[in-house]
């Protein structure tokens, strides 16, 4: 079973790389060809991804690699102009959460910059860490003037249920300046799966159920009347860290 749950795990993602590479080369260029104006690419590029990754996440259910258990489903999916902020259980978080929640962006690491299968998604309308903070401040505004969500997993790594490591002040600093609310999501899977260290056609034995739920939004307003920068961002990265990890 382990390994015939392997060989899916292979086949489903050699999948998804041949989809993103299909999508990078030949749909995104025609959007960018048909749709001059930049907010309406971003728009269409977004919808692609959405619909896309949902199909994806939707096959990988049907051939039981995972389970979606989600709290309040309706709330997740209409999430709107919003720094979203998640637990961190997996290597797919981020397909899963952009598959369920339409109009969203994430931070994604700038080697993926190099990577051929996924190389021209990312620099279309994804949000490359490790530029300056000034133009990351742009970055973020200016998608959120868009009207997207911004995903971001402020604790940089992945993590299990019972692990709460550092919460960056990342995502405080993408809501305030952009003065928009946090909407906090926990995810959590109820055995380690595709982890730090797992190789990636590690399925396990059973699916794997990944547990989801929006817990209340962080309203931002209060925040904004704080004088003091640093005890604001602070505060606030503080409310995030009770919210994610339910302390």
């Amino acid at each position: 079973m382990k390994t015939l749950r392997s060989i899916l795990m292979i086949i489903s993602f050699s999948i998804f790389g041949i989809g993103s590479l299909i999508v990078g080369l030949i749909v995104f260029p025609l959007i960018k060809f048909f749709a001059k104006d930049k907010k309406t690419r971003l728009n269409r590029y977004s919808g692609v991804v959405h619909s896309t990754w949902n199909i994806f996440i939707k096959a990988i259910q049907a051939v039981k690699i995972i389970k979606l258990d989600i709290e309040n489903i309706n709330t997740l999916k209409t999430i709107k102009n919003s720094v979203i902020v998640s637990t961190h259980p997996s290597y797919i978080d981020v397909l899963i959460l952009l598959a369920l929640i339409p109009k969203t962006t994430c931070f994604v690491a700038p080697r993926l910059t190099q990577n051929q299968f996924f190389k021209k998604i990312v620099e279309s309308m994804f949000l490359i860490s490790g530029k300056t903070l000034d133009e990351l401040k742009n970055d973020t505004k200016t998608m959120m003037d868009y009207g997207f969500n911004i995903l971001i997993f402020p604790s940089g790594i992945r993590h299990r249920k019972n692990e709460h490591p550092k919460i960056h002040k990342g995502a405080a600093l993408t809501a305030i300046n952009a003065q928009k609310n946090i909407v906090p999501v926990i995810m959590s899977t109820d055995f380690d799966f595709l982890q730090i260290g797992q190789p990636f056609y590690d399925a396990g034995i059973k699916p794997v159920t990944y547990s989801i739920k929006c817990a209340e939004t962080i309203e931002i307003s209060g925040f904004l009347e704080y004088t003091d920068e640093v005890s604001q961002k602070k505060d606030l990265t503080d409310k995030i860290k009770k919210a994610l990890y339910e302390l």
